[in-house]
């Protein structure tokens, strides 16, 4: 018999869980039993504090669903999110760098054309985003498919809102030189969602809820390594202080204010514009 005290419930503790039966698991789970005891005795956890945790978890739990992933902004918030990317994404230097998902992409995104408006009359000024996508060795990739997706004017996702549509969200095909035109508009910084558990822990603290303007890419394409990414407004408040950790200098672009006139894609445009470039170069997948 194994009378359980301080000294050995983590040794107990961690016997037990590494009989899983897959390898990997037991490894996690008894690395993980390790760690949450080690902080409990670091802080000197009192109940009343494991209590208010499980709450939170529990809280987290309950206002999340099919459209609001609550754990993955406390993953974000945490910097979590951040380092998982950074170490299963240790691309060349010469390739776009990765950052997070976020909580607010949709599978399914409507196909559309070079140059395609996925504002679909959504307020804001117009914004064409162009360039290339290409492999580290410079040649095109024509075959790749860009999944876009952004927040409105007023900082809000599709999936914070009661719509029954696809909105400010798209899938675009570059051309056979690897050319690609998004029309969409200009983003705008905003704040995470605070009005749920990781609204109220941040409330307690002195860090800045907002992210810095920015535009969603998901990059796939054969034969490379699928790229998860933003592009940032060069000059956008919040750059430094990005809530979820996601801001990387390669992904500042500026956004280039352009009259009436002419647009990327040959079509006119009646109002003021702006263009951002931006050439993605993609990862192959490693040869084995």
């Amino acid at each position: 018999m194994h009378l359980v005290t301080e000294d050995n419930i983590t040794e107990l503790a961690q016997q037990r869980w590494a009989t899983a039966k897959d390898p990997r698991t037991a490894q996690l789970l008894t690395s993980l039993v390790q760690h949450l005891h080690d902080f409990a005795r670091e802080v000197r956890l009192t109940e009343a504090e494991w209590m208010t945790a499980i709450q939170w978890l529990t809280a987290t739990g309950k206002i999340s669903d099919s459209k609001r992933e609550e754990f993955i902004l406390a993953s974000d918030v945490l910097g979590l999110s951040m380092l998982v990317v950074q170490m299963n994404h240790r691309f060349d230097p010469g390739a776009t760098p990765a950052t997070v998902l976020g909580p607010f992409h949709i599978d399914g995104s409507p196909e559309l054309g070079f140059g395609g408006d996925m504002s679909d009359d959504v307020d804001g000024t117009p914004l064409y985003i162009t360039g290339t996508v290409r492999s580290l060795d410079g040649s095109p990739v024509s075959g790749a498919v860009l999944d876009v997706w952004q927040a409105d004017a007023e900082g809000a996702y599709e999936s914070q809102l009661d719509v029954d549509e696809a909105r400010l969200r798209a899938k675009y095909h570059p051309r056979e030189d690897g050319s690609y035109c998004v029309r969409t508009i200009a983003p705008k910084g905003y704040s995470i969602p605070m009005d749920g558990p990781v609204g109220a822990l941040i409330e307690q603290t002195a860090i800045s809820h907002f992210r810095p303007a920015h535009v969603h890419f998901l990059v796939t394409a054969q034969d490379h390594e699928p790229l998860i990414t933003h592009l940032f407004e060069e000059g956008a408040e919040y750059l430094d202080s990005d809530v979820v950790f996601g801001t990387k200098q390669e992904l500042v672009v500026a956004f280039e204010p352009r009259d009436p006139g002419t647009a990327p894609d040959g079509t006119a445009v009646e109002m003021p514009w702006i263009e951002a470039r931006y050439d993605f170069v993609l990862q192959p997948c490693a040869q084995h």
